[in-house]
């Protein structure tokens, strides 16, 4: 093992230590994988666990019946409270997260008067992301999930997310199939299509169109079950729903998420360093800030937050290459990235040392 490896081994060591209680309070690790089942009691100290007891057998079942499916056990709501909290923690967005919080405002208002036996009209809870790559639509609709679920619309709050390719077969009638199958996976929760005019932009000879017609249906056959998410880019969206007049009367909320600008570019690298046991040094606060100014000069090619995080990754990768070549690599110097860092991974050249 060579020293860049070992450089690299003893990152690993220190951000494994500096985030596992974190991890454990969560309850989970960074896949979502529980530490430990929340539905069973611990066994006691000494006591092995008592195993599983079997499930008995129906009345009507019969010999060689495969055993019935245990029911998905789903964790309570989350509070609302809790999740507009998180939601205000969000790095900008500050348009969206006022358009969320005119959308949960007007739902717990409708559910007083469903209450109280007072008129209600039509609401429409699908909903149009339009805005660039990397401006947190994925993210904010994986938080639109979890608050339909906590003010009770939906029954289980989960994000499917799919792409045209998720959705259109490559011959006649397995379109609809393969929607369908999609939209079955999505009940009870959100269903996200990302660059949503791919279904329709390859005309009427295309099999989207079969997507298209699948999805109309279902999202009137389940209102009361099914949240569709499109998103996209800002003119191909618009388009794309003021094409199809199902898609008009179904999709008739907006919302768009302006470009981060380097302020808020730079807050969400800093806080991906502080997440992965990484700080900046001083004299890399300059060098950052110039090259997320110049990231806003293309917020497309540069991805936004996306492209913060992907800067980031190859900052990290830097700091590897400059630590193995040194003597003496300590915890300290193991977390500080420094300018050199950014430069190197900015693509810019870094400065030589004074003794070199």
């Amino acid at each position: 093992m060579d020293k860049k490896d070992q450089i690299i081994l003893q990152q690993l060591d220190v951000i494994r230590s500096m985030t596992e209680n974190n991890v454990r309070r969560m309850g989970s690790d960074f896949w979502g994988t529980p530490f430990q089942d929340v539905g069973k009691a611990p066994a006691a100290p000494g006591k092995p666990a008592e195993p599983e007891k079997p499930v008995p057998p129906t009345a009507d079942a019969k010999p060689g019946d495969a055993a019935p499916e245990k029911a998905e056990e789903l964790p309570p709501p989350e509070k609302i409270e809790d999740l507009l909290a998180e939601l205000d923690t969000y790095i900008g967005l500050n348009v969206v997260k006022d358009e969320v919080h005119d959308l949960i405002n007007m739902v717990q208002v409708y559910k007083l008067r469903e209450q109280h036996d007072l008129p209600t009209t039509d609401m429409s809870l699908h909903m149009v992301f339009t805005g660039n790559p990397g401006t947190g639509k994925t993210m904010m609709a994986r938080m639109m999930a979890r608050i339909y679920r906590s003010l009770g619309i939906l029954s289980k709050g989960q994000l499917v997310e799919v792409d045209r390719s998720g959705l259109v077969a490559g011959y006649v009638g397995q379109t609809a199939l393969k929607t369908q199958k999609v939209i079955e996976k999505a009940m009870g929760g959100v269903l996200f299509i990302d660059e949503a005019y791919a279904l329709t932009d390859r005309g009427g000879s295309d099999y989207g169109q079969e997507a298209v017609d699948t999805l109309l249906k279902a999202m009137e056959d389940h209102r009361e079950d099914l949240v569709v998410i499109v998103a996209g880019y800002t003119e191909r969206m618009e388009r794309f729903i003021h094409s199809n007049p199902g898609l008009e009367s179904r999709f008739n909320r907006f919302v768009h998420f302006p470009d981060y600008t380097a302020q808020e570019l730079t807050e969400i690298f800093t806080m991906r360093c502080k997440s992965s046991g990484y700080a900046l040094a001083n004299d890399a606060r300059q060098p950052l800030m110039r090259l997320m100014e110049r990231g806003c000069q293309d917020p497309r090619g540069f991805g936004n937050a996306r492209g913060a995080r992907n800067l980031f990754e190859r900052a990290v990768s830097a700091q590897a290459n400059r630590l193995a070549h040194e003597q003496q690599v300590t915890r300290e110097t193991l977390m500080l990235l420094t300018a050199d860092d950014l430069r190197a991974a900015g693509g810019e050249e870094t400065v030589p040392p004074e003794n070199a």
